[in-house]
Order: C-alpha cells, then structure tokens, then sequence
C-alpha cells in the first residue's frame, strides 16, 4: 500500500510540474509570430526543448501510472491522453511557425540605411525580454525541484520517525514481557522457599518423634 500511495503521490508531481510547462510552452508559442530574425529562432529553439521535457515528463508518468489504484485509473488515463494531445497540438503548432521562413528570415526588416536604428532597438528589446522569459522560467523550475525534494525529504523523516516510533513500542512491549517473567519467576522462588521450610519442619518433626520412641523404648527396657 505504501508502494502505491508513493507512485500516485510521484505522479501527481509529474502532473503539477508538466502543468507549469505547459503554461511556459504555451506563452512562447503566443510570443513567436511577433518575432522575426534570430529572435525568432532562439524563441522557437527555447520551445523545442521545453516540448522535449514536456516529452520526458510525459514518459516517466506513463511509467507512474501503473503503480495508481485500479479504482483511480479512468480518470488518470483520461487526463494522461489529455496531456499528449495538449503536447501533439503545441508540437504541431511549432512546426507551422517554424516553417513560415519568411518571418524566420525577418522579411520585415530592410537592409536599408533608413530605419535602422529603430529596427536594431526593437530586436534588442525583443531579445531582452526572450532572455528575461528564459531566466523565469529557469528559476520558476528551480523553485518546483526544491519544492519537490523538500517535499522528499519530509516523507522521508515522517517514514523515519514512523520507524523509531515501531522500535520504542516494540522495545516497551519487550520490556513489559520480562518483567511479567520476572514477576513469575520471583513467585515461583517464594513458592519453593515456603516448601522447603514446610519440609525442613517436617522432617525435624519426624526425627524429634524417632528420639523420643528411641528413649522411651530405652527407659522400658531397664525398668
């Protein structure tokens, strides 16, 4: 049962983090038509690779959703296609911009003397915020993996705290056990002293009983 609660709780991170890709994937996809030039082709580069880990994403919860429970698995499989068709169509959408080659050259701008400067501000400006886009979203990434391995290491500690915690009831239960033996064994030892005293009374009896016969029997004797 642990196995399972600990591939759906994986699973649901997988979903949480391809959800944050996504949104990243699909606010560079609106951004590209208004881009042309290397702008554009370093926009279409960053969303090539956010859609291969997208991909990876997707295979390792084809691998996690195995371990779901049966009575879980409908809705997981159906949100699952959900998520490879919202990547299939973004897929198919980055080909389209990427094969209209007369914005990828920049057929916009002239090479011409007149506007240059204006066109020149206006792709530094679009370069500026591509590169502020990129450090977002690295660093939104970077905040969802120390969430994730915070998130490990507190059900690691519970796990460990829930072990130490079995030791103690285990090692208490252990303890109470001996002194129940040590309590029998303490009656057992009483119960042997008083039947050793009881004996010893006995025999003293006998003995004193046999002396007194032994003289009696004497005394007759010289009478």
């Amino acid at each position: 049962m642990a196995n399972i609660d600990a591939g759906s709780e994986l699973f649901s991170s997988y979903e949480g983090e391809l959800h944050l890709l996504q949104a990243d994937i699909s606010q560079k996809l609106d951004m590209i038509p208004a881009l042309q030039g290397e702008p554009r082709k370093a926009a279409i580069s960053q969303a090539e690779r956010a859609l291969e880990e997208a991909k990876e994403l997707l295979d390792s919860m084809r691998l996690e959703k195995q371990n779901i429970p049966q009575a879980n698995k409908v809705k997981v499989n159906q949100r699952f296609r959900n998520y490879e068709s919202d990547v299939d169509a973004a897929k198919r959408k980055l080909a389209g911009l990427r094969d209209d080659r007369s914005a990828l050259f920049g057929k916009r701008y002239r090479d011409t003397p007149e506007g240059g400067d204006e066109q020149l501000e206006q792709r530094q400006q679009l370069l500026s915020g591509t590169d502020r886009l990129e450090r977002s979203s690295g660093r939104l990434r970077e905040s969802q993996r120390i969430a994730l391995e915070t998130e490990d290491i507190g059900r690691d500690t519970l796990a460990d705290l829930s072990r130490q915690r079995e030791t103690i009831e285990h090692t208490r239960g252990t303890l109470l056990e001996s002194e129940g033996y040590t309590d029998r064994s303490n009656k057992t030892l009483r119960s042997m002293a008083r039947r050793m005293a009881t004996n010893k009374i006995v025999t003293v009896a006998i003995i004193t009983v046999l002396v007194i016969l032994i003289i009696a029997v004497i005394v007759s004797k010289f009478r």
